[in-house]
């Protein structure tokens, strides 16, 4: 075995009802691009059939691993994992050039300090582009992060009025500590609000997602271990994340860290916050928001995790505000963990092409639960200069619970 199971390899029967569901299959319409084209390739590889050259690696980079494919195979192939494996291997055989360029990617994403520390430049430009915004994509990035969010840390524990109807460990995350501290505020304060009681492991670092789009399978174990041993030890009812991504490599921790029963219980205890609300319910909103709301949903949201009603669900609860149908609202909008970032053509593409269903809606407002969409599509609302917001629907949430600014 070279990389992965054959056993999971063969699964696929080549149907092609995986197509349609493919963004990148559906932008270049090349078998190769496609799902069952990639799982073709991954064969060959793992066979021995094919090296892994310049043109084969493009193929499978190109891939998003939004895995929007498994929902629509009637086979049940695990295509996420099939492609997860598939990268480490990849990564062996790149340019040295490269491979050290994505190293260092790896290294300022999961280390919260270096994270921090680039994003201050951003931060700057973004205040200073003004106009200029609508002219590059990159200064367009750069208004879309949000300004520092001001107030004290989270506490270690915030216990809700009355008793509790359970404990959840809340995971603040790498970028969204940077980038969305009110976000993860707003989080804990809904929690709260519906009677939990939120612990904050101060323990807890990266999950190891943003290591695994990269290929740095070893970093990712290594901070996922790291990450499980935090939650695990506060014995906590519920392991919440608001961040799609995030959630959906928490629910894979079984997998990523196979015999590790502090891994086992995360993954069978991790929800996100959205999902949880729902099922616990909120009292009334007491602000409306008068608002035309169009729904994002982020990839490892509705095919990593299955959750796709309960944003739905909340924001209709809330005066005045009125949910608009987005075409397309589950296909990718290019940002996918690093794609962005290492694949910005395609990114650009599936951006534009979710930014005029957008348009199309009449939305004011999109909400999407995962940082990396929120600045990818607010980035190409700015750059398009639409009157279009991007909000996470948890600070929407906030701020008709009298929670949030």
């Amino acid at each position: 075995m070279r990389f992965v199971e054959h056993e999971k390899l063969n699964s696929c029967v080549h149907c092609g009802l995986c197509l349609a569901a493919c963004p990148t299959y559906v932008e270049l319409g090349t078998e190769t691009d496609s799902p069952r084209g990639r799982i073709h390739l991954m064969r060959a590889l793992e066979d021995g059939a094919l090296e892994p050259t310049a043109e084969v690696m493009r193929h499978l980079d190109l891939c998003l691993g939004c895995r929007a494919c498994e929902p629509a195979c009637p086979s049940g192939v695990p295509y996420g994992a099939l492609i997860e494996a598939a990268r480490p291997f990849l990564e062996r055989h790149r340019a040295w050039s490269r491979r050290m360029a994505r190293r260092a990617l790896v290294a300022v994403l999961t280390r919260r300090a270096l994270g921090a520390a680039a994003f201050r430049p951003l931060r700057l430009a973004g205040r200073l582009s003004g106009r200029l915004a609508t002219r590059s994509r990159w200064l367009a990035l750069a208004a879309a992060v949000p300004r520092p969010a001001n107030g004290e840390p989270l506490p270690a524990t915030i216990e809700p009025l009355g008793r509790p109807r359970g404990t959840a460990a809340l995971m603040t995350g790498c970028v969204a500590a940077s980038l969305f501290s009110a976000t993860n505020r707003a989080t804990a304060r809904l929690l709260v609000h519906a009677g939990v009681r939120v612990v904050v492991p101060r323990a807890q670092s990266c999950c190891g997602a943003l290591a695994l789009h990269l290929g740095a399978a070893e970093r990712a174990r290594v901070l996922a271990k790291r990450q499980a041993y935090a939650f695990a030890a506060t014995g906590a009812d519920w392991m919440v994340s608001n961040a799609a991504g995030c959630g959906a490599v928490l629910r894979d921790y079984g997998h990523l860290l196979p015999g590790d029963p502090h891994a086992a219980m995360v993954a069978r205890r991790a929800r996100d916050a959205l999902e949880l609300l729902a099922e616990l319910g909120l009292p009334a909103p007491v602000r409306p928001l008068a608002a035309r709301v169009a729904v994002h949903d982020p990839c490892h949201l509705a095919h990593g995790q299955g959750v796709r009603a309960a944003p739905r669900t909340l924001l209709a609860s809330i005066p005045d505000l009125q949910l608009v149908e987005l075409d397309e609202a589950d296909t990718c909008c290019g940002s996918a963990g690093t794609y962005n970032l290492t694949e910005r053509a395609m990114a650009d593409r599936l951006l534009a092409r979710k930014l005029d269903r957008i348009r199309a809606s009449g939305a004011d407002v999109v909400a999407a639960a995962n940082p990396g969409c929120l600045l990818q599509i607010r980035a190409g609302l700015i750059g398009r200069g639409l009157d279009v917001t991007a909000e996470h629907p948890i600070d929407l949430l906030a701020v008709a619970h009298g929670l949030g600014p």
